[in-house]
């Protein structure tokens, strides 16, 4: 009989964060490559029981599991995809698996004291729960082990894959710019520093295309536009479908991402996949994902930007540099990242793995 593994798929709600895409892409690919191994079963929302059409079977979600959780001793093992997961490791008797993404309120600095020792205990109780824990990128490794030093020992990094986007033929995006443009993704929250970019447009003609879900931020992006005249090349479209995402990755002549609190960036390798120049923070993990196939701005100085911008675009051009980008991209596959979290699940109940050691 084969080992039954419940994981939890709480943030398939809307398109509008990381960990959405997270969920599905390697929902989709460990229930692809498990059907000889594990038995899968999802515990999701209501909304979204049929997200995952070759699954086993699903748990819905309920405000009544926070106080106890009717199966509780049901499966071998659970996998909890992520360190803000509805079910409480606590409430299951079983192998415990936990997916960390990031710890960006240690960088960003905005709780009061009383919040920021609660999210610490609250993960911290969560890690100790857990048999093993991964973590996305080596950056969330090293926040991890200085704030759990007991946690080291059971730690794994497994990178995330980035979905390859298929652009349909002939689409043509909801807002279509009508010159050169610059592009990049994200809920609009203080954290993604977005307000930096509007700088890019000063002595020149491009468009800023800032897609995601739209925020009281929007007012301090275009506070900032207004100082280099441009509020009317700084389009905010909100949130939009993968084939407008698809059609400004391939038409964009350069994907910005100056995050200053990123776990991974899934951005980046999606623009990456169509050979894009990228520019990015040298902050948190993004120097790890980016590796040297991309660019990083030294400062937020408007000046120090611009230089970095205008010399990386010359780079990329002059060196031909859009095959390297594409190769570096290739490196971050869903079907590499759902055989390492398999071969996790099969060393945590005592199985012998398919393919290697985790990275």
């Amino acid at each position: 009989m084969k080992p039954s593994i419940l994981i939890t798929f709480d943030s398939l709600k809307r398109a509008t964060s990381g960990l959405f895409f997270f969920e599905r892409s390697l929902g989709d690919e460990l229930i692809e490559q498990s059907t000889h191994r594990f038995t899968l079963y999802g515990y999701v929302r209501r909304t979204a029981i049929h997200t995952f059409k070759k699954i086993s079977g699903t748990v819905t979600i309920s405000l009544l599991h926070k106080i106890f959780f009717p199966k509780y001793n049901q499966f071998d093992l659970v996998h909890f995809t992520n360190q803000y997961c509805k079910l409480n490791p606590n409430r299951v008797q079983a192998k415990k698996v936990l997916t960390i993404h990031d710890m960006n309120p240690v960088h960003e600095k905005n709780r009061s004291p009383q919040r920021y020792d609660k999210y610490l205990k609250r993960l911290g109780g969560y890690i100790d729960a857990c048999d093993r824990v991964v973590v996305i990128s080596n950056f969330v490794a090293r926040d991890v082990i200085e704030h759990y030093p007991q946690a080291a020992d059971k730690l794994s990094v497994i990178y995330n894959g980035a979905d390859k986007l298929i652009l349909p033929e002939n689409h043509t995006p909801a807002y279509q710019p009508a010159r050169k443009f610059l592009f990049t993704i994200g809920s609009l929250a203080a954290k993604k520093n977005f307000h930096v970019l509007p700088a890019l447009l000063k002595d020149n003609d491009y468009e800023l295309i800032i897609a995601g879900k739209i925020t009281g931020y929007q007012e301090k992006i275009l506070e900032e536009a207004a100082k280099y005249n441009c509020v009317d090349r700084v389009i905010i479209p909100g949130l939009i479908s993968d084939e407008d995402k698809a059609w400004y990755y391939k038409n964009c002549e350069a994907f910005m991402f100056p995050s200053i609190a990123e776990g991974f960036g899934l951005p980046v390798i999606e623009a990456m996949h169509f050979g894009k120049p990228v520019f990015l923070s040298k902050h948190t993990s993004l120097p790890e994902v980016g590796g040297d196939a991309a660019w990083y701005f030294d400062s937020f100085e408007p000046e120090s930007m611009q230089a970095t911008f205008s010399k990386g675009l010359e780079e990329y051009v002059s060196q031909d540099k859009s095959a390297a980008i594409m190769k570096h991209a290739e490196k971050f596959d869903w079907k590499k990242t759902a055989q390492q979290y398999l071969d996790l699940y099969a060393e945590c109940l005592g199985m012998p793995g398919d393919s290697g050691n985790l990275i």
